[in-house]
């Protein structure tokens, strides 16, 4: 976070970018102007690591991720094409695939860290390892799903969005999404029938 917690405006003339500018105003000079992505860096911090939270379940790891998000955005912002989406769209993109390639890098260490310290584990610091491990495997059949519905599925729960602003940065009705939601739902239940029967263990 820091590259991009970091940025300064130089110029607090007309040039400069402000909260009063319009979204598109302002990822436009962001391509070209650095110094400008420290506004969207502001408008869209929180949303993104609250998003990230709610897979990784972790504070630092959290930030860390969320700020490997901002500085891969202001990297790439210069390539950004408005598709018709909201600019959030492409962040959470970016976030959600930060999140997989962590899931990837570290895929056994929560096993290996429970069996490393099972006899000296409480009884709710294992509950706590197996919600984050089911949460993990969820998330993970999630990003298995078809490309919309992964999409909603993220926006939706993952960011923790209501319908009608799932809606907008997908190009979609409300009604249209709730028939994502619901397809998405039905495969991940045909998917997850192992892990539900988990429960009772």
């Amino acid at each position: 976070m820091q590259a991009a917690a970091s940025v300064v405006y130089l110029d607090e003339g007309p040039s400069a970018p402000s909260e009063a500018d319009s979204e598109i105003e302002i990822v436009e000079r962001a391509r070209c102007d650095p110094t400008a992505f420290g506004v969207l860096y502001d408008r869209y911090f929180e949303r993104i690591y609250r998003f990230v939270y709610s897979r990784v379940h972790e504070r630092c790891l959290a930030e860390d991720i969320t700020e490997e998000v901002f500085l891969k955005a202001l990297k790439g912002i210069p390539n950004y094409r408005d598709t018709g989406a909201c600019f959030s769209a492409w962040l959470y993109r970016i976030a959600s695939n930060a999140i997989v390639s962590h899931y990837r890098r570290n895929k056994n260490e929560v096993d290996l860290e429970a069996v490393a310290n099972l006899a000296a584990m409480t009884e709710g610091v294992l509950d706590a390892v197996v919600r984050r491990d089911r949460s993990r495997r969820i998330w993970e059949a999630i990003d298995r799903l078809p490309p919309r519905q992964r999409e909603v599925m993220r926006l939706k729960f993952g960011a923790d969005l209501p319908l009608e602003d799932v809606g907008r940065m997908m190009g979609k009705s409300s009604g249209a999404i709730k028939i994502l939601v619901h397809r998405a739902t039905q495969r991940l239940r045909r998917e997850l029938v192992p892990l539900q029967g988990e429960r009772g263990n």
